[in-house]
């Protein structure tokens, strides 16, 4: 358990440089949408990307691969399988895997497979935004209720503020300690949880869920960050890394006078350019 906000950031360093020195061989089952951007996000962030969805392969892939990312953004009988055989092989190789259960909440396919891979798997880690969340705590009997989602999007009546951020960060820690896996929900400010230590993350820019795949880009670099390194410290690298490289690029956005198609390209850039000391520097962190 981590018990100050000093003693993480005293952390990142050696987080950062195990991720880069380990280049964690990412394999994203993602959707067709946003599969480029997260393949070079994985790049960016220091891991090597491998994108398999054909059921002749993927033991062979996942057997070798540090770390196992499913994606559940635009769903397929093909691809439900192959999320499937995938968990199944990485579980049997003791490989993490990361879980994006994007939608969930919104229709009964994205229910019935995200509730199976939670049942029947060891998922290591869960990124979704706090709606998405909230979907899979009434799913396995956490809480009773739960706002749907807008589609992918975070429902407005759950965004997280500082007024209720005490209240869903016990709920996140409830959920992740039930499941005996790290969560991270992000949003205007993000909360990380391995059911032990709970973390709020205060940086980002209200620009980023304006371009298609941000959220699949960051489940996918959380897939290379605790594949070289731990879930909660891995998580919490990739969410601090992608929300300052948010920053940085919605401000040189503003400095030239561009629009979201160049704050896509800059946010990649800044990633790449991610080193420990600006995440002690400019990270907002609090232990909840």
């Amino acid at each position: 358990m981590i018990n100050n906000e000093n003693e993480i950031l005293k952390n990142l360093d050696k987080t950062l440089k195990s991720i880069r020195e380990k280049n964690p061989l990412t394999h994203c089952i993602t959707n067709s949408v946003t599969i480029n951007d997260c393949a070079n996000a994985v790049l960016a962030i220091g891991g090597s990307p491998f994108m398999a969805e054909d059921a002749e392969e993927l033991e062979e892939v996942v057997t070798i691969a540090d770390v196992l990312v499913i994606n559940i953004g635009k769903l397929s009988k093909d691809q439900v399988e192959a999320m499937k055989i995938s968990a199944e092989t990485a579980n049997k190789t003791n490989t993490p895997i990361v879980l994006d259960p994007v939608g969930v909440g919104v229709t009964e396919l994205r229910n019935r497979t995200t509730l199976d891979l939670i049942e029947n798997y060891n998922i290591t880690a869960i990124r979704g935004n706090i709606s998405e969340i909230k979907a899979i705590a009434k799913l396995v009997g956490v809480i009773d209720e739960n706002n749907a989602a807008k589609g992918v999007d975070v429902n407005i009546d759950d965004i997280i503020t500082e007024e209720n951020l005490s209240a869903n960060g016990e709920l996140i820690k409830e959920l992740a300690k039930k499941l005996d896996t790290t969560i991270l929900a992000s949003g205007p400010i993000d909360i990380l949880s391995d059911g032990e230590t709970t973390i709020s993350i205060d940086n980002g820019d209200d620009m980023m869920p304006l371009i298609t795949g941000s959220g699949c880009m960051l489940s996918s670099i959380v897939g290379s960050c605790v594949g070289g390194s731990t879930p909660l410290e891995g998580s919490l690298v990739a969410i601090l890394a992608m929300n300052i490289a948010g920053e940085k690029a919605r401000a040189k956005v503003e400095e030239k006078d561009e629009g979201t198609g160049s704050f896509r390209a800059y946010l990649i850039d800044y990633l790449y350019k991610t080193n420990a000391e600006t995440l002690a520097n400019e990270s907002n962190i609090k232990i909840l």
